[in-house]
């Protein structure tokens, strides 16, 4: 069954432009066949190609291949003014799906597990749109970004040029989330999302005999103080008006009960808010680790990932998407201003580039099952969201200046 504006109770959407409104099962026909067909990070050929059909089917302009399989297409208003990018990310997950629906994902280990599919979606409904509606003051660029998931897309698109001819002024993005019940939006000035760093290092000691310790260093031993200790980071090194986290999600060691290892190897990562620790935590845990094992005798092998940087918007942009979303959700709970999460996205390289704005857009249905999290096998959303996308990113394209 098509989901439509009416499904959701618990949303007004009365503020939504007719013309939208009738995209909506248009939109929800899209995203349905992206999410049958998803691809990892720069593998989005056939997403690529969909998105491409859209764009000369309209006569947009555009450009394709751009970090290997991104597009950007561009939309002139018919009044002169600055130049807003829209970006949306494409690819999926190595996820198996779980859910049993009619659009299911038709790629094995493969899914659409993060709302991608609704990202791409909404860029295309708002260009469909603008491009048949440019009573809009300048120019939108319209960014379809691969691989957000990993090793991450945004820095090569940069790199390509996509913020220049014409050079972006101001960009924004928005992402469906399920943290969030349909409608209701979170939008704030400052860090939104956290960096996200990785570690990686191994223990070396020496091994043997479970009953004979005297003659081993223990390497599970060492990595256990180091698990402890590096908790003391954010407890103790961190300032607590700061939110930081650092987890070791995997130790891995040993063959045998009664036999001691001669390594270990540890995986983790780390998240904060302030820009103020780039490169700390680097340092800080191959102290510890170095400083653990030389008090054991053991050595260390240690590798440490930067991958992303904190998502932080500006604070007139913000402003901006706050203010539609006031007007779009009419709802008393429908802004929520400090919204926050320890997750990390490589929006935050186009924001260190131009000022932006990042957002939430709610789409869970509890009513509908509709909530599970992200990246669960299981994820799916109310596609309500998908016009009521499309209606922010084209109020928010008709209101900068």
């Amino acid at each position: 069954m098509v989901s439509t504006f009416l499904s959701s109770p618990s949303v007004d959407v009365s503020q939504i432009r007719l013309e939208i409104r009738s995209l909506q099962a248009q939109l929800v026909t899209w995203r349905r066949q992206l999410h049958q067909r998803p691809e990892l990070g720069f593998r989005e050929q056939l997403t690529a190609e969909f998105i491409t059909q859209k764009l000369q089917e309209w006569q947009i302009p555009h450009e394709t291949g751009i970090a290997k399989t991104g597009i950007v297409a561009t939309i002139a208003g018919n009044r002169p003014g600055r130049v807003l990018a829209i970006r949306a990310d494409m690819d999926a997950l190595p996820i198996q799906e779980q859910n049993d629906v009619p659009y299911k994902s038709q790629h094995d280990g493969l899914m659409h597990a993060c709302g991608h599919d609704g990202h791409v979606t909404i860029a295309l409904g708002t260009a469909y749109y603008l491009s048949q509606h440019r009573d809009f003051s300048g120019t939108v660029k319209i960014i379809f970004q691969p691989a957000e998931e990993g090793p991450g897309g945004a820095k090569p698109m940069i790199e390509a040029g996509v913020l220049k001819k014409p050079d972006v002024d101001a960009i924004v993005g928005l992402h469906i989330w399920n943290n969030l019940p349909l409608g209701m939006v979170g939008v704030r000035t400052g860090a939104l999302m956290a960096a996200v760093e990785t570690f990686d290092f191994t223990i070396v000691g020496k091994g043997g005999h479970g009953a004979i310790p005297q003659q081993t260093i223990d390497s599970v031993l060492v990595g256990a103080q180091i698990v402890n200790t590096l908790q003391t980071i954010v407890a103790r090194n961190v300032d607590p008006i700061d939110s930081a986290v650092v987890t070791v999600g995997e130790f891995h060691s040993g063959t045998a009960c009664n036999v001691i290892a001669a390594s270990a190897r540890l995986r983790g990562t780390v998240r904060y808010f302030n820009p103020k620790y780039a490169g700390y935590f680097a340092q800080r845990i191959e102290q510890i680790v170095a400083g653990i094992c030389q008090a054991h005798g053991a050595t260390y092998e240690f590798n440490y990932d930067v991958l992303y940087p904190p998502v932080i918007n500006d604070g007139a942009i913000a402003d901006l998407v706050r203010s539609i979303a006031e007007t779009v959700i009419e709802s008393p709970l429908g802004v929520v201003p400090d919204c926050q999460t320890m997750g990390g996205e490589d929006m935050a390289f186009f924001l260190q580039e131009v000022p932006g704005c990042y957002f939430f857009l709610g789409s869970a249905n509890s009513e509908k099952g509709l909530d599970f999290p992200h990246h669960h096998p299981r994820f799916d959303f109310d596609e309500t969201v998908l016009g009521m996308g499309v209606e922010f990113f084209v109020r928010i394209v008709e209101t900068f200046r």
